[in-house]
């Protein structure tokens, strides 16, 4: 079935027009910016909240400023890569544009469906297309509250009033926390031991929707869910991996959607029995999902160029089944989306540039039929880890199910 794409995707489409965003700076296979000329970046165009752990290496950009985003991260402190995709130029501008405002970003909130009749990017009445598609000002322009910052962690908020497309009022709260991870609470989350001579840096953004109005939330009326979406540099080496619950087709339903932009080529897509392998290395557009019976709590990515092998845990109810769907249309299954998204940047036609390039991974919550007073919690955790080609091959092992031979012979 048909996938509409989604905002980046759509951006992307209006770089044909006359919305194009400012261009952003190259970025260096690898990540060989360093952290430390982010920071001093973005030091300059605003408030910036630095976490760090208590040895100092492990360390996470937080900017209120640009809706509570991580704009990036660093395992070896300012000398470090910087792991997160920054859109330099755009930032640089200070412009509002329309349709959606593209600062980047390792981990940002937004909130779902985007189309269909519950879909929040679209009024009431208006059509499913690019004219007239806006992100919600409170998920995409001005800053968020700082209630408390501590060396490790940030917390913050935001009240929202919104409304879907068929018109239902929500009045919502967001809490949002963003907190950086010391080594033996990484290895905790992983479940395993990290190898002596592996530099790390995990962070995680645990973000809280409550609903804070008289009315409760219904699934014949529409219902919200936790968008997390992160935004990372490219390499023509880099691999997309994501697990998969294995099993058959009549039983669990197709692996992947794999038709955002149109089919995915095979030489760009490769899925196996329990893993599945996608290029992030911003060179052609298209983006992937896996619904919720096949999806596993993790997903990740190697760079082989910069060796950095990327991590991605998130919260997955065993129970949970009603996942918003953000097809742009009006929908015979509204709570049959994805719930594990990738996208790959890349020119949106012959000749015109891309918007990064980068490469994203995006988890989703639930979908939230919360009562007035009631809330809904999602975790997105991000771990980078940098060190021996012979430490990187286990901990993808015992991670993602594969070896780095096997990420790296993904596509001849």
């Amino acid at each position: 079935m048909q996938r509409i794409s989604t905002a980046l995707g759509l951006l992307l489409l209006a770089a044909c027009g006359s919305t194009t965003p400012p261009a952003a700076e190259p970025t260096r296979p690898g990540g060989s910016v360093t952290f430390g000329d982010d920071l001093a970046f973005l030091q300059q165009h605003g408030h910036v909240v630095v976490l760090q752990d208590q040895a100092g290496k492990a360390q996470v950009i937080v900017s209120p400023d640009y809706q509570g985003r991580v704009m990036t991260s660093t395992a070896e402190g300012a000398a470090g890569a910087s792991f997160g995709w920054i859109n330099r130029a755009f930032i640089a501008d200070g412009e509002r544009v329309p349709h959606m405002n593209v600062f980047g970003g390792e981990d940002r909130f937004w909130l779902g469906p985007e189309g269909g009749q519950y879909a929040l990017y679209f009024a009431a009445g208006a059509a499913f297309d690019f004219d007239h598609w806006q992100v919600p000002e409170a998920i995409d322009w001005g800053g968020w509250s700082v209630s408390a910052s501590t060396r490790a962690e940030v917390r913050l908020s935001k009240d929202m009033q919104l409304r879907n497309h068929s018109g239902t009022a929500f009045s919502a709260r967001v809490d949002r926390t963003v907190r950086v991870l010391e080594p033996a609470a990484v290895s905790s989350a992983l479940g395993l031991s990290l190898p002596a001579d592996v530099s790390v840096v995990g962070y995680e953004s645990e973000n809280v929707l409550h609903n804070t109005g008289s009315t409760g939330w219904a699934k014949d009326s529409g219902l919200l869910s936790i968008w997390i979406l992160g935004m990372f540099n490219p390499s023509p080496k880099t691999t997309i991996v994501i697990p998969f619950k294995p099993g058959s087709d009549a039983e669990l339903g197709k692996v992947v959607n794999d038709a955002y932009f149109g089919k995915v080529p095979a030489d760009r897509l490769k899925v196996t029995e329990r893993v599945l392998f996608f290029r992030g290395d911003g060179q052609q557009r298209g983006k992937i999902g896996i619904p919720r019976p096949r999806a596993v709590p993790i997903a990740g990515a190697y760079d082989a160029a910069g060796k950095v092998l990327t991590l991605v845990q998130y919260t997955l109810p065993a129970d949970a089944t009603d996942y918003v769907n953000s097809m742009w249309e009006q929908q015979t299954e509204p709570y049959a989306g994805d719930v594990v998204n990738s996208y790959n940047d890349g020119p949106p036609a012959p000749g015109k540039p891309p918007l990064g390039p980068f490469w994203e991974l995006e988890t989703s919550s639930k979908a939230a039929a919360l009562a007035p007073g009631e809330s809904l919690a999602h975790v997105h955790r991000t771990v980078h880890l940098t060190g021996s080609q012979a430490s990187l091959d286990a901990l993808a092992k015992a991670t993602l199910g594969v070896t780095l031979a096997e990420i790296e012979t993904a596509f001849p």
